[in-house]
């Protein structure tokens, strides 16, 4: 039997638009939704499938998401033991004809790349979230990392 379809070709009792039956009020599945108590939704508030503590379905044996572990062979693990989308032998989605990242290739013009042709994050002209307020990489701060220790000790 096929499933009625609403004004969005979509399913009708899953449009967040027409309000469909298996939608609540914040416009999410209700059996996913956090703030209703889904029925997906453990007490460690996240989905049951995705819970360590409960025994996820999600989880292999090695305590990892199952479809990421290179011992379990998941299926997001290529032959090269990479992963499927960053695996440059295989060709992987993330990859672009350079050969490089796709969001960080300068030539591809990448997400990841400022309009001074710097990575975003790491652009002081662009107060790229990685530099500080001594106009340095934040991970390379003398002065950040002494305000950092000294902050952990405090606490």
């Amino acid at each position: 039997m096929k499933e009625k379809r609403c004004i969005h070709n979509k399913r009708k009792r899953i449009c967040k638009n027409c309000g469909g039956t298996q939608i609540c009020i914040h416009k999410k599945y209700k059996s996913t939704c956090k703030e209703c108590d889904g029925s997906q939704i453990c007490i460690h508030n996240k989905r049951k499938s995705r819970c360590k503590e409960c025994g996820g379905g999600s989880f292999c044996i090695h305590k990892r998401i199952r479809s990421n572990c290179k011992e379990c062979k998941g299926s997001q693990i290529c032959i090269h033991e990479r992963f499927k989308s960053s695996c440059k032998k295989c060709g992987g989605g993330s990859i672009c004809i350079h050969q490089k990242y796709k969001s960080s290739c300068k030539e591809c013009g990448g997400g990841s790349i400022c309009i001074h042709n710097k990575i975003r994050s790491r652009c002081k002209e662009c107060k790229g979230n990685q530099i500080c307020i001594h106009n340095k990489i934040r991970s390379r701060c003398k002065e950040c990392i002494i305000i950092k220790e000294c902050n952990n000790f405090l606490i």
